[in-house]
């Protein structure tokens, strides 16, 4: 049987906040002193899978990863309907909340996309802004999206919400269990990485089994956003240095080459090889460096 490794000797704090009537959770790694970092995790995803980055930033940072909405111990929505309106709120009260504005902002997928919508609706509170695979769809998928009537796309979420709804979170009988399926998510995780990440996955059910903090309605992303247009010039108004990252074996599209990096003011977008769409855990040194060099 797997043994999850013990929590490390530097834990972070878990604190809560209040926006839209959910109760948001966020990781506190201390040194308050220090200039505001917040890391943001993507969709599916919890905050402590920063731990690694976390405690290599603390020294030099006030480091706070939050939980988004519907992820690990923050609340769920009670329509089950995730939009980055709300995702983009929650973000500008929790900074509101801590008074620490300007901040310096790392987002992974979902979270670099609300990270850089933040920054571009309120380009004054960010020193720096950091995203990881977070533009959103490739130009090609927004093609193809596009190509779909609305009402085509209403009737698929419906169809989907509804699907999801008589759908009953997974059950794992051993922690064992939850941790191949993690591992099976991204065969590139080493062995603690995988368990360090299963260990702040999961909750104990009253039966004795384990099944994924985050909610399943999250699934189902809206069948509208903002348009194409809006959403590139609010990349258009950051006016703060901005670092764009990929893997060389990620399916995302990388910006350098769809065009995508042209509507940045000051953009650069660096290519990580040997990395897939989890870039800090497949190559977290790599990660680790690139931040040395762009952070203040």
């Amino acid at each position: 049987m797997t043994t999850l490794p013990a929590p490390q000797p530097h834990e972070p704090a878990s604190r809560f906040f209040t926006s839209q009537r959910l109760r948001l959770h966020y990781a506190d790694w201390g040194n308050e002193t220090a200039p505001p970092l917040l890391l943001l995790h993507g969709g599916l995803d919890h905050c402590r899978s920063w731990d690694c980055l976390a405690r290599r930033l603390q020294p030099e940072w006030h480091v706070i990863a939050p939980d988004l909405r519907g992820h690990g111990d923050s609340e769920w929505v009670n329509t089950g309907s995730y939009g980055m309106d709300g995702f983009v709120y929650d973000l500008a009260e929790l900074i509101h909340h801590q008074a620490r504005a300007p901040i310096t902002l790392i987002g992974h997928s979902l979270g670099g996309n609300i990270a850089l919508r933040y920054t571009g609706v309120f380009p004054e509170t960010v020193r720096r802004v950091v995203s990881i695979e977070g533009l959103g769809p490739s130009p090609a998928i927004e093609k193809k999206l596009a190509e779909r009537a609305i009402a085509e796309r209403m009737a698929a979420w419906v169809a989907e919400v509804r699907r999801l709804a008589g759908r009953a979170p997974r059950r794992y009988p051993t922690l064992d269990e939850a941790l191949a399926r993690m591992q099976a998510e991204n065969p590139r995780l080493t062995n603690d990485q995988a368990a360090h990440l299963t260990r702040h996955a999961v909750r104990q059910n009253a039966d004795g089994t384990y099944s994924w903090k985050f909610d399943n309605a999250m699934r189902a992303w809206p069948p509208h956003d903002m348009a194409r247009d809006d959403i590139r010039a609010l990349w258009a108004r950051i006016t703060c240095p901005t670092l764009l990252i990929y893997g060389s074996e990620s399916w995302a599209s990388n910006p350098a080459q769809d065009g995508r990096a042209t509507h940045f003011k000051n953009a650069r977008v660096e290519l990580i090889q040997g990395a897939g769409h989890w870039i800090h855990h497949d190559r977290p040194d790599a990660v680790m460096a690139l931040l040395n060099t762009f952070l203040p």
